[in-house]
């Protein structure tokens, strides 16, 4: 489990294809604290350490996920927002992340305010997933809260720490990213709504 606050960057290194999946080789501060078979939420994307040097890791990517999250767009010198699941004694400073992306968002606008940025953010609705006003959403792993909700839309606002310590202040309009909605939230609108008709 995940909270939603980032801990570093990995900047891949070298990108892999095996059969059908997809090695990643980052470097990061991480690496050296990091172990063989350990979970680590890249982008908000829940991944599992296969092996370790000094300065950097890797991690494998299977075609679900590649097809389900914005990794099929990363590419050497991406920087990927980092955090390592949440020690059972720590503080809950974002909200419960679980990793597992529920689908990708499109980056409609941005406009610099001044002093904060504010990202207008576009998805399909089709899928079920809702936001609510002041509700929890996961951007590329970050915790963020929702305003300007609707049907397939939301805004965020993000204050200089976050745009400078995520990579927020690489994203553009038009680029894809991994949405992860409140399980708090799914789990009511499943409840009572059930599962979308095919």
């Amino acid at each position: 489990m995940f909270t939603g606050i980032i801990e570093s960057f990995g900047t891949i290194q070298k990108i892999t294809k095996e059969g059908t999946n997809v090695h990643f080789d980052l470097a990061s501060v991480l690496a050296a604290e990091l172990k063989i078979d350990q979970s680590l939420s890249h982008d908000g994307v829940c991944l599992t350490v296969v092996e370790t040097k000094p300065e950097s890791y890797r991690v494998t990517a299977i075609d679900e996920t590649i097809q389900k999250t914005n990794l099929s767009q990363w590419e050497v010198g991406k920087k990927v927002n980092l955090e390592r699941c949440m020690p059972a004694n720590g503080r809950f400073d974002g909200h419960i992340v679980q990793g597992h992306v529920d689908q990708v968002g499109l980056v409609k606008n941005i406009i610099d305010q001044d002093g904060s940025w504010l990202f207008d953010i576009e998805y399909d609705s089709k899928n079920g997933n809702i936001t609510v006003e002041k509700g929890s959403i996961t951007i590329n792993g970050t915790s963020l809260t929702c305003f300007n909700s609707g049907p397939g839309k939301f805004s965020v606002a993000i204050i200089p720490y976050t745009f400078e310590h995520t990579n927020f202040h690489q994203l553009k309009v038009g680029d894809k990213v991994n949405l992860e909605f409140d399980i708090i939230g799914k789990y009511i609108a499943r409840i009572i709504h059930g599962y979308p008709k095919p």
